[in-house]
Order: structure tokens, then C-alpha cells, then sequence
């Protein structure tokens, strides 16, 4: 049975990213670029430490009205963002699988 993990990638440009995945393999959570590896790995381990705290999760709307959120770190700078979502009921669910699954998630490196 699929488990939910964290891959961590080189982008084109040379920095660091990470998704963290579903167990059915969606991606629930794009984090923001890091310019090294061990600063993306700080970000993961705030994802897991962050994911549990009701107030870290920003509720935002797109300029075209689509619900999204942002994931913030304690010092409530961000650490990764959602899809947009065609509605504040989908975005809760969003939320709801970041919280349940961001913890148990393991670390796929892909760089």
C-alpha cells in the first residue's frame, strides 16, 4: 500500500524543493526554493514539526477568487503552499491531509 513521502529535488535553475505527497500519490503541499540541500532539509523537518499546529496554515484566495493555503513556519515565514482549490470545503480537506500526513511522510531524495 502506497505511503505518503517527501521528495526532495534539484530544480533547473540549481535550488532545492520538496512535495509532499498523499498516500495516493497527489501532491497536497509545493514547498518554496532553497538555494542548498541542508536548508530544504531544515524545511522538511519545519513541514513535519508545523504540519500539527492549527495556526500555521494561512487561508488565502488567489486573484481569481480560488482558495489555496500557505504553510507557515513558527516565525511565520512560509514553507510551502497548496494547490489552488475550487472551494473553502476542499481547501479544509487539503489541510486535513497535510495535518495527517506530513508527519509519517518519509524522505524520497531525488536530487
Amino acid at each position: 500500500m502506497p505511503k505518503p513521502k517527501i521528495a526532495l529535488k534539484k530544480t533547473r535553475g540549481g535550488q532545492f524543493m520538496f512535495n509532499l505527497h498523499a498516500a495516493n500519490g497527489q501532491v497536497i503541499l509545493t514547498s518554496e526554493r532553497y538555494k542548498t540541500k541542508a536548508s530544504a532539509t531544515k524545511g522538511i523537518k519545519s513541514v513535519k514539526a508545523n504540519s500539527k499546529k492549527r495556526g500555521s496554515y494561512d487561508r488565502r484566495k488567489s486573484t481569481n477568487g480560488q482558495p489555496y493555503f500557505v504553510l507557515l513556519a513558527a516565525n511565520r515565514e512560509p514553507i510551502g503552499r497548496s494547490e489552488l482549490y475550487a472551494s473553502a470545503s476542499s481547501m479544509s480537506r487539503g489541510i486535513a491531509s497535510v495535518t495527517k500526513n506530513a508527519g509519517k511522510a518519509k524522505i524520497e531524495d531525488l536530487t
